[in-house]
C-alpha cells in the first residue's frame, strides 16, 4: 500500500523525432518513418466490433440518428459467429450505467457529451454525426480490449438482441456483490490516509485534466482565428481577379495571385477541418477519460473508509484477542479488488494514452507539414509569371 507509482506512469512522453533528423523529403513520408514503439494489442483477439452506417430517424415525438453495430467473434458467449444490430446514443448510454454498475472497481471508457449548444452545432450535421460515429466506436472499442468488461453479460447483450428496449424493460439489474456494497456506501465515513501510490494518480489526474483543458481552449480560439481568416482569404483572392480585368500586362499575375490565394484557402481550411475532427475529440476524450477515473478512486476511498471503520469499531471491543468478522474480511477483500483492478486499468489507460497522443501529435505534425507545403507550392507558382514580365521589359 506504500509502494508509489511508477514516475513513467505520471509522465506525458516526450518521444518525438530524434535529435539530428533531418526532415522528410516529403510530408507525405513523416508517419511511415516515424513508428510507434507501444503495441499493446499484442494479444490474439476473438472480438472484433464496428461502429458505421449512421441512419436519421424522424418520428411524429422525436428525430434521432441510429448506429448499425456489427460483432464478429468465436468467443462461446455468443450464439452466432456474427450479429449487426442498430443503436442509438441513448442505448450507448444505458450500457455504460450498466457496467459501471456491475463492474464498480474498474474504469469504464467515457461517451462523447450528449448535449450540443443550440444553434452552434447541428447535431444532425453530417460532420456531427460522423464524429460521434468515430467516438461512439471508440467506446466499443475500448470495452472490446478490456479482459474483464468485454465479458461483461450486458455489453453481450448490447451487442446481440434485437430489440434492448424489451430488455431493459425486463429490468435485469445484475449487480455484483462488489458493486451491491460500493452502493450503499453511506457518507458517514472518512478516509484517514490515501496510500501513496493512489495520491499520486490522483494528483496527477488533477493536473493531468487541467493540461488538456488548457490546451483544449487555446486550440479551440486557435481554430475560431484560422476560421475567420479562411473568411478574409475567400473574399481577398477574388478582388485580384476583378483588378487583372483592368489590367493588361498585370492582368496573367494577378490571377496567378487570385488562385494561390485560393489554393491556401483550401489547404487552410482542410487544416481546420482535421483540428475539429481529429485533435479536438482526443482532448475531449481524455478530459472525461480523467473524470471516468477519479469516480472509481473515490469509490476505492470509501471502501477503504469503509474498511478502517470496521477495524476501529472492532478494536473497541474489550476482548483481548477480538476475533475478526467475516464482514471485516470481506471489506478488506474488496478493498484489495478495487486496488488491484484500479492499477491495473491505470496501466492499460497510460498505455493507450502514450500510443493515442503520439500518433495524434505525428498526424497534426504530418497534417501542418501538409499545409504549409501547399502554400509554399502555391506561391512559388506566381514567381515564374513575375519573372516572364520584368525579362520581357
Amino acid at each position: 500500500m506504500g509502494r508509489s507509482f511508477g514516475d513513467k506512469d505520471l509522465i506525458l512522453p516526450n518521444g518525438g523525432t530524434p535529435v539530428g533528423t533531418s526532415s522528410p523529403a516529403s510530408s507525405s513520408s513523416l508517419l511511415n518513418r516515424l513508428q510507434l514503439d507501444d503495441d499493446i494489442d499484442g494479444e490474439t483477439r476473438d472480438l472484433f466490433v464496428t461502429v458505421d452506417d449512421p441512419k436519421k430517424h424522424v418520428c411524429t415525438m422525436e428525430t434521432y440518428i441510429t448506429y448499425r453495430i456489427t460483432t464478429k467473434s468465436t468467443r462461446v458467449e455468443f450464439d452466432l459467429p456474427e450479429y449487426s444490430v442498430r443503436r442509438r446514443y441513448q442505448d450507448f448510454d444505458w450500457l455504460r450505467n450498466k457496467l459501471e454498475e456491475s463492474q464498480p472497481t474498474h474504469l469504464i471508457p467515457p461517451l462523447p457529451e450528449k448535449f450540443v449548444v443550440k444553434g452552434v452545432v447541428d447535431r444532425f450535421s453530417e460532420e456531427f454525426v460522423e464524429t460521434r460515429r468515430k467516438a461512439l466506436d471508440k467506446f466499443l472499442k475500448r470495452i472490446t480490449d478490456h479482459p474483464v468488461l468485454s465479458f461483461n453479460e450486458h455489453f453481450n447483450v448490447f451487442l446481440t438482441a434485437k430489440d434492448l428496449n424489451a430488455y431493459k424493460k425486463q429490468g435485469m439489474a445484475l449487480l455484483t456483490r462488489v458493486g451491491e456494497s460500493v452502493k450503499h456506501v453511506t457518507g458517514g465515513y472518512k478516509l484517514r490516509t490515501r496510500p501513496l501510490e493512489f495520491a499520486a494518480i490522483g494528483e496527477y489526474l488533477d493536473m493531468f485534466a487541467l493540461k488538456l483543458g488548457t490546451i483544449d481552449r487555446i486550440a479551440q480560439r486557435i481554430i475560431k482565428e484560422e476560421i475567420e481568416y479562411l473568411v478574409e482569404l475567400r473574399e481577398y483572392g477574388p478582388v485580384y481577379s476583378t483588378w487583372s480585368a483592368l489590367e493588361g500586362e498585370l492582368a496573367e499575375p494577378l490571377e496567378g495571385v487570385s488562385g494561390c490565394i485560393g489554393n491556401c484557402s483550401t489547404a487552410l481550411e482542410e487544416l481546420t477541418d482535421d483540428m475539429t475532427e481529429d485533435f479536438l475529440p482526443v482532448l475531449r476524450e481524455y478530459i472525461l477519460y480523467s473524470d471516468s477515473m477519479k469516480s472509481v478512486l473515490k469509490k476505492r476511498d470509501q471502501v477503504q473508509a469503509e474498511y478502517e471503520a470496521k477495524l476501529e469499531a472492532v478494536a473497541l471491543r474489550k476482548e483481548d484477542r477480538p476475533k475478526v468478522p467475516a464482514d471485516v474480511e470481506k471489506c478488506q477483500d474488496r478493498m484489495e479488488c478495487f486496488n488491484a483492478d484500479l492499477k491495473a486499468d491505470m496501466e492499460r489507460w497510460q498505455n493507450n494514452k502514450r500510443q493515442d497522443f503520439r500518433q495524434l501529435l505525428m498526424g497534426m505534425a504530418d497534417k501542418n507539414i501538409q499545409y504549409y507545403e501547399k502554400c509554399l507550392t502555391a506561391w512559388e507558382s506566381i514567381i515564374p509569371l513575375l519573372q516572364e514580365k520584368q525579362e520581357a521589359k
